[in-house]
């Protein structure tokens, strides 16, 4: 049973603009794609190309132009302080996961759109270099988050 699909009336307006970003992808060395170094404008990471993490740049992107405040940070556990704190995920709402370590520094941050047994969907920036939908461990998520 897959759980969390939405229709497109329920679906948050950050997370359409999200939706629109499809395909934007990291160029190759030597080249910057310019929309992601508008992403990392967003963030503590502005004026930076498109070879570092972006994820959390994209996400306080989306947010802004939906008229909501982000972290600002490109840490992608930053989200975790931030909005309000979701028992149980909602479609497009933030999903903190954590890389590697639970305890330690380094995640990732996108947007819910469903999840199984064992795998979380998100939507979101620089998952496998570009703005996608991919899957995760259900086992690595760290929490929910939704704007105030």
């Amino acid at each position: 049973m897959i759980l969390g699909m939405a229709n497109e009336i329920d679906t948050p307006a950050w997370l359409s603009l999200a939706f629109a970003e499809r395909g934007v992808r990291r160029f190759g060395p030597g080249e910057s794609n310019p929309r992601i170094v508008e992403y990392n404008g967003h963030t503590n990471l502005a004026g930076c190309d498109d070879k570092i993490s972006w994820c959390s740049s994209f996400v306080n992107w989306c947010l802004a132009k939906a008229g909501h405040r982000g972290t600002g940070s490109a840490l992608a556990r930053s989200w975790l302080e931030w909005g309000r704190v979701l028992e149980r995920p909602a479609y497009g709402c933030l999903v903190v996961l954590s890389r590697d370590d639970p305890a330690g520094w380094t995640g990732h941050v996108g947007f819910y759109l469903r999840h199984d047994a064992e795998t979380i969907y998100l939507f979101g920036g620089n998952q496998l270099g570009e703005v996608r939908e991919l899957d995760y461990p259900l086992e690595s998520v760290l929490g929910y988050r939704w704007p105030d």
